[in-house]
């Protein structure tokens, strides 16, 4: 199934799970019954596909339940917080056992119900429950169970729990019957690349930034976008509204003291000022004020005062019902607010609404000057509007605010880090582990390496796609240029043994010798080194590059040889005093000649056990050797297996003055060497290796007859070997 396809097909389920939700929150209110199931949706969206349908499917139904309800827009977040917990649930598999499932019914009715009441509270003015839980609420407190509070509360949550564990019990047996084929095919991932299984996704989201990750600086980014815009907005939409209900209210009371104008006379006030009570119509006028007053929401206070320099003197003031009325021709004080008012009162001139906070509570006051019918100021009608209606319907505004960007909010965030962990996250963690992997294989590199990043497939059409394109070249190129170079230095490692080989024949070519020595030689010492690892001996100098370089360079030990004359080198017998310090002196020319050519190399680590080998070779063990003498671990650790490989090979090979000696004898005879002549380590790894060792005599006694064989059939005359060949 192709991409958009899925899209369309995840779209569709999520149209249906809103239909669902509206649906069966239709069904429980056109049955009165006593729950909402309007999160039915919602939580089977959330086991379905995680969070994004879920918070999708919440926010939305209650966006096309303000169409019919405009307060439920502002529920939506309990919504948006049914669907977070709910996938949450579902990804740590909260709903494949019963036990569990009840405990994710507690979880949800608790969140739900509590942050219901808390809205309910403020968006209707203090009441904890809505139409469902008060009537219950009402019959608890009825009973005398619980206080009024308590028994709303109680109401309440008892009422999520009931609704919840139908919608998750419901949404659960859903889920369960639902084919897994099906839940499949709901792919709510924008892959941008070709998509990965579950391990490989945990894998390639396991990648640790050194500080903070990508994913957390776009969210932080947006975060701090959309907190800044709601903040903004939600500043600006609550001064609006509060100046908004400022004015209706200025204007109600406004109103109000001009119907209050219809019923004073103000003829009839210094009779009022003066008698009282006694005056004529005084009752009946202020008892036309008392109704007035009674006849509208929120009006705390009607009365008529005459403002003189002395303070507010009581013309007619009606009682209400929790207090008497200021008896008439008393003198009430200024309260503070309006101090600045005061020059305009006594002028008689009309004023702005005054809002204050004090005698008598927060009041929104509005005098409105009575003149008689010269025109003069005789008293002003004042009207004071309770403030604590107008500050709980703005507590109501500024929640519904709050709810429906917390919603809004968490919405954005969601659908923010989706998108980023798709599109950005998770093909740069990708590219990463495939360019790690690449970069371990190296050593080995074959075009095939290059499949874990090719098979990316990243498609995001942006810079990282650009990118992705950047490093499968550069991986490409990187294959040749290893290859190109891995071949290069093959050809020269081969020129490299080859000529080591032929410096060596060229030796061995004047001593009269067939080559045999030089390469038997190294073949021991490559067996002993190896047994010697096997027996955890010296395992830490005998690493996989100190074997190559002493067995690469074991050729050269007697290089020397080139600065002995070929009269001493090819004598056919024994060599007199002299003429044996003169073949000893084959130790310190080659050491000299390796140091020569050591200087015009870069990379000498074999050339450096050359030397040695070349130098120390005809040491012993007790200190009795040559050229220098040295004993014990004195001499270099290559030296004293080629000590051991040197000897083995001259006792086991033909001369012209014996015979070679059969194996069992030259083994028993560097036995007998051990602690004089050889390192007692390194002999007795050698005798523990002797199988590997006599394949060596044996294949080397082969070739030997082969090529008398060949020699004698061309009618070529044997060469001796000189007593002087190791």
């Amino acid at each position: 199934m192709g991409t958009k396809q899925k899209f369309l097909r995840a779209t569709v389920f999520c149209a249906a799970c809103i239909v669902l939700n509206c649906a069966s929150s239709f069904f429980a209110s056109a049955l009165s019954l006593p729950v909402y199931l309007d999160s039915l949706g919602t939580v089977f969206a959330s086991m379905m596909g995680g969070y994004i349908p879920g918070i999708v499917v919440g926010y939305a139904t209650n966006m096309l339940n303000s169409v019919m309800e405009s307060a439920s827009i502002y529920y939506g977040i309990v919504n948006v917080l049914i669907a977070v917990i709910t996938a949450y649930l579902a990804q740590r598999g909260w709903f494949k056992k019963l036990g569990s499932t009840l405990l994710a019914i507690l979880v949800l009715s608790l969140m739900s119900g509590l942050v219901g009441t808390v809205l309910s509270y403020f968006l209707n003015g203090g009441s904890l429950g809505n139409e469902i839980s008060a009537s219950f609420g009402d019959q608890l407190f009825a009973a005398g169970i619980f206080d009024l509070i308590t028994s709303q509360v109680v109401a309440s949550l008892f009422v999520s729990f009931i609704d919840k564990t139908l919608v998750v019990l419901s949404a659960t047996l859903a889920y369960h019957m639902t084919s897994e084929s099906f839940i499949a095919s709901l792919d709510f991932v924008p892959w941008q690349q070709a998509p990965l299984s579950k391990s490989e996704l945990d894998d390639a989201m396991s990648e640790k930034p050194r500080r903070i990750s990508l994913g957390a600086k776009v969210v932080i980014l947006v975060a701090s976008i959309v907190t800044f815009v709601a903040v903004a907005t939600t500043a600006f939409s609550y001064i609006t509204y509060h100046r908004s209900m400022v004015e209706s209210e200025s204007l109600k009371a406004k109103d109000i003291a001009a119907l209050m104008e219809s019923v004073v006379d103000p003829e009839k006030v210094p009779s009022y000022l003066k008698d009282g009570e006694d005056a004529p119509d005084y009752l009946e006028t202020e008892a036309k004020l008392a109704a007035i007053r009674d006849s509208f929401d929120n009006v705390q206070y009607v009365y008529v005062y005459q403002i003189l320099p002395d303070g507010c003197h009581v013309v007619l003031d009606p009682d209400t019902a929790d207090e008497p009325g200021s008896d008439p021709g008393s003198v009430v004080e200024f309260d503070a607010s309006f101090q600045k008012y005061l020059p305009a009162l006594l002028a008689g001139k009309e004023i702005e609404p005054v809002i204050s906070n004090e005698t008598y509570g927060w009041l929104l006051t509005v005098y409105r000057p009575l003149k008689n019918r010269v025109g003069e100021t005789v008293c002003y009608l004042a009207v004071d509007l309770s403030m604590e209606r107008l500050i709980a319907d703005e507590s109501s505004f500024l929640m519904g605010i709050i709810t429906l960007f917390a919603a809004f909010f968490i919405l954005v965030c969601a659908v923010v880090l989706w998108l980023s962990r798709y599109s950005i996250i998770v093909p740069v963690n990708s590219m990463s582990r495939a360019s790690n992997s690449f970069m371990l294989s190296s050593e080995g590199i074959r075009p095939e390496s290059l499949e874990p990043i090719e098979s990316l497939n990243i498609r995001t059409g942006d810079e990282i796609e650009n990118l992705y394109i950047a490093i499968q070249e550069m991986a490409q190129q990187a294959v040749r240029s290893i290859n190109e170079a891995q071949e290069q230095n093959e050809t020269i490692n081969r020129m490299q043994s080859n000529l080591i080989m032929v410096m060596a024949d060229l030796v061995e070519s004047r001593d009269k010798f067939t080559g045999h020595h030089v390469r038997n030689t190294a073949a021991y010492a490559r067996i002993i080194m190896n047994q010697m690892r096997r027996e955890g001996i010296c395992s830490d100098v005998l690493t996989n590059e100190f074997i190559s370089n002493v067995y690469q360079s074991a050729p050269l030990h007697d290089i020397g040889k080139i600065a002995v004359s070929d009269t001493i080198l090819n004598k056919p017998g024994r060599l007199t005093q002299e003429e044996f310090e003169i073949m000893k002196s084959h130790t310190i020319a080659g050491q000299q000649i390796l140091e020569g050519a050591k200087s015009a190399v870069s990379e000498s680590s074999y050339l450096d056990e050359a030397q040695r080998l070349a130098a120390y070779h005809h040491e012993k063990w007790d200190g009795s050797g040559y050229p220098y003498g040295l004993k014990g671990e004195e001499i270099p650790l290559s030296a004293r297996i080629m000590a051991v490989a040197d000897v083995f090979d001259a006792l086991v090979s033909k001369r012209s003055y014996k015979a070679g000696f059969p194996v069992e004898k030259a083994f028993a005879i560097i036995e007998e060497g051990i602690g004089t002549h050889f390192d007692p380590q390194v002999a007795r790894a050698f005798l523990h290796a002797r199988d590997k060792a006599c394949v060596i005599v044996e294949k080397t006694s082969k070739q030997i007859e082969e090529e008398e064989a060949r020699r004698n059939e061309s009618g070529e005359a044997p060469s001796a070997p000189s007593a002087n060949a190791s």
